[in-house]
């Protein structure tokens, strides 16, 4: 959601916008998906910041339901709303789906949620108050 509120208030054009918040998630998942395990355990360490956390959690219940029902498809779709695209590939990778896999439908996820993002902000962001209140000045 940053990415389509900093390209709004810098005056970009919103198909300049959508291909760089496109980039964006797929450079994330490109670099992540083939950096390897040590980039991904280095990762997963700051993510948990030196906690050792409980493995059967709601959170974790809900990612697995999620695989079980939708598989690579779902997790895709839902990567840029709740996860953010390095969340979406570790539990992708964490799945044991495979690499081209991955970026074919995160591809697919960053460029139908990377329009939809967009149109929201450009076309209906005058009308939303939080994205008047994040400073974002309307043309």
């Amino acid at each position: 959601m940053f990415g389509p509120i900093l390209g709004f208030s810098t005056g970009l054009s919103i198909i300049e916008t959508i291909i760089i918040t496109v980039l964006g998630m797929m450079l994330t998942v490109v670099v992540l998906t083939y950096a390897g395990t040590p980039a991904r355990k280095k990762l997963m360490m700051w993510l948990n910041r030196g906690k050792k956390r409980k493995l059967f959690t709601k959170k974790n219940r809900m990612i697995v339901r999620l695989w079980q029902e939708y598989g690579m498809k779902g997790v895709a779709f839902f990567t840029p709303i709740f996860f953010g695209p390095p969340i979406g590939m570790l539990i992708a990778l964490s799945f044991g789906e495979k690499k081209e896999r991955i970026i074919s439908y995160m591809f697919i996820s960053a460029v139908f949620w990377g329009i939809i993002m967009n149109v929201a902000i450009y076309y209906f962001g005058e009308y939303m108050g939080w994205v008047q209140d994040s400073g974002v000045t309307v043309k």
